[in-house]
C-alpha cells in the first residue's frame, strides 16, 4: 500500500501544496475551522439525531438515515486506517501550515469527509433542491482538510464516496 500512497503523493503534491500553502488566509481560517466543526463526530451525530427524534417527514427519515450512515460509514474508516497507515501531509512536508493540534492517527481516509457526506447526502435526497447549498458545505469540509494540512486530496476524495455510498447503500434498507 505504501507504493500506492507514494505514487499519490506525487500526483497531488502540487494541489495539496497549493491548497495548503497558497489559499493560507485568515478569512479561509475562520471558515474552514466552521466547516471541520460543522463535519465532527459530536455535531453530525447530534444534528442527525435530533432531527430523527423532532423534526418532521421527511427530514425525520433523513435524519435517522445519517445518524445511522455516519455510525456506519466510519467502520471502514477504522479498518483502513489501521489496515494502510498512511503519514498525514504535515508529517510528510515540512512547510505544511496546519491547525493548532494536528492529528496524529492515519490519514487515508478523511473521517470528517467521510461523517460529512454520510449525513448531507440523505438530507439532498430528501430534497434535491437543497443540493447546491450542501454540495458546496461537504466540499468544503474536504478542502478544510486539505487546507489544515491534515489530508491529501485522495483521502477526501476517497471518504467522501464512502460517506455518499453509504448513506446511498442504507437508503435501500431503511
Amino acid at each position: 500500500m505504501s507504493r500506492l500512497y507514494r505514487m499519490l503523493q506525487k500526483v497531488e503534491s502540487p494541489l495539496f501544496l497549493f491548497v495548503n500553502i497558497r489559499w493560507n488566509r485568515s478569512a479561509l481560517n475562520w471558515l474552514f475551522h466552521a466547516l471541520s466543526l460543522i463535519a465532527g463526530a459530536t455535531f453530525s451525530l447530534c444534528l442527525s439525531l435530533i432531527a430523527g427524534l423532532f423534526a418532521p417527514q421527511p427530514w425525520s427519515h433523513a435524519g435517522w438515515l445519517a445518524f445511522a450512515s455516519i455510525v456506519l460509514s466510519h467502520i471502514p474508516v477504522a479498518i483502513a486506517k489501521r489496515s494502510a497507515p498512511r503519514l498525514r501531509p504535515y508529517q510528510v512536508f515540512p512547510q505544511t501550515n496546519t491547525n493548532r493540534r494536528p492529528l496524529k492517527d492515519p490519514s487515508f481516509p478523511s473521517g470528517h469527509t467521510t461523517a460529512a457526506f454520510a449525513m448531507l447526502t440523505p438530507w439532498m435526497m430528501a430534497e434535491p433542491r437543497l443540493i447546491p447549498v450542501l454540495l458546496p458545505v461537504g466540499i468544503g469540509v474536504a478542502l478544510s482538510r486539505i487546507y489544515f494540512g491534515l489530508h491529501f486530496p485522495s483521502d477526501t476524495v476517497a471518504g467522501a464516496l464512502l460517506g455518499t455510498s453509504t448513506a446511498l447503500l442504507l437508503s435501500l434498507w431503511l
